[in-house]
């Protein structure tokens, strides 16, 4: 290997595989996001070091993983970066269930995809399989263990990464009683309870780039409801199932969850979802509108990685305004407000605006001669 090549691969390595479908070679680690390594530590998990934007160490990721997307030549050396991120849940020995800890990486990630102007599209899916089990998820949802009263607790220390080591019950033979103890022994009682999962909801509504739902597995509750907040859909026939479980465990998705989806599969199929809370398969869930295709396990991840590119390839403005125009319909002024901020950006883009901004600053009349009254 030449040394520009082994600059260009201590430059991006090769991350390490998160998930099995995840294809290394295709992704890179994002600076000032480290991952916790596996089985490390309470204490040693909570931070990381590695790339950072900051002047020192970042809290790392431990129930979500994050990438970008790049091209490599044949020896994993890093060429150019693509348009495109990986966010991906990480707790697969519980279904990529959330808590707490997950929704505040979750929001973490995603909002710095926002707010990258050389990033079009997101894929967001969930790692696995289970190591108890072999099982697939995308995210069964809120973790009931850690349920309380007032939403869902935070725990008194760091998890362990992907909460693969969370406790004892996990060494051994499973047991579920064991588990939901340790789970609940691990409640800060101090700190307030979350259901914050909604302010993702509105974030992958409204953030002006396209989300793409990689479905591996279960999309069960609140998971049911992420993917369909997402823009676009894809689902694994052999693994992905889904079923909303809300009214099972005493929740109800009374915004995006259940309004959303009467727009995507008609009143009477999401009634029919939510109150008979029936598992339905990829092929259904395409039929029926819930998911855009079905497609093979193994390609899941290639397929929605070919999805991103394709809509990071076209107009970036108007990606950004077909977006807010499709949610404008249902988001009421809310709505309105974020497409007509979108609207006033576009209006300071022309001569006609800049003939305003600039007559204001030169103390004279704006002289509106050279614009004319379109109809």
């Amino acid at each position: 290997m030449s040394e520009a090549s082994t600059d260009a691969v201590s430059l991006h390595p090769v991350p390490a595989r998160v998930s099995e479908i995840f294809d290394p070679s295709r992704w890179r680690e994002v600076p000032g996001f480290p991952h916790a390594a596996v089985g490390a530590a309470p204490a040693a998990s909570a931070v990381a070091t590695g790339p950072s934007t900051g002047g020192g160490a970042e809290p790392a990721l431990t129930d979500i993983t994050y990438h970008r997307g790049c091209l490599r030549d044949a020896s994993g050396a890093w060429l150019r970066d693509l348009p495109v991120v990986r966010v991906a849940l990480n707790r697969p020995e519980v279904r990529n269930a959330f808590r707490p800890r997950t929704v505040d990486e979750l929001y973490r990630v995603l909002d710095h995809a926002r707010m990258s102007g050389d990033v079009g599209a997101v894929v967001l899916t969930g790692n696995g399989p289970s190591p108890r089990d072999g099982g697939w998820a995308f995210s069964s949802g809120g973790d009931q263990r850690i349920r309380g009263r007032d939403g869902y607790r935070y725990e008194s220390e760091p998890a362990h990464s992907g909460g693969q080591a969370e406790d004892a019950a996990t060494a051994g033979p499973y047991s579920h009683e064991a588990d939901v103890a340790a789970a609940r022994a691990r409640v800060d009682t101090a700190r307030a309870g979350r259901l914050h999962i909604l302010e993702v909801q509105r974030l992958i509504r409204t953030m002006p780039k396209v989300v793409i739902a990689a479905v591996p597995g279960w999309a069960a509750g609140g998971g049911h409801s992420l993917n369909v907040v997402a823009d676009l859909s894809l689902a694994s026939i052999e693994h992905a199932r889904f079923k909303q479980t809300d009214a099972d465990v005493g929740s109800f998705d009374a915004g995006y969850g259940s309004a959303l989806l009467a727009r995507q599969v008609g009143d009477k199929r999401a009634r029919e979802i939510f109150f008979l809370a029936r598992t339905y398969d990829a092929a259904t869930a395409e039929r029926w509108g819930v998911v855009n295709e079905a497609v093979p396990h193994a390609e899941l991840e290639e397929r929605a990685l070919e999805w991103a590119a394709i809509v990071a390839g076209k107009s970036p403005q108007a990606i950004r305004m077909l977006k807010l125009a499709f949610n404008l319909a249902d988001d009421g002024l809310a709505g309105q407000q974020v497409f007509a901020g979108e609207a006033t950006r576009l209006a300071y883009m022309t001569d006609e605006a800049l003939e305003g901004r600039d007559a204001f600053l030169e103390r004279r009349d704006p002289d509106w001669s050279p614009f004319p009254y379109y109809f």
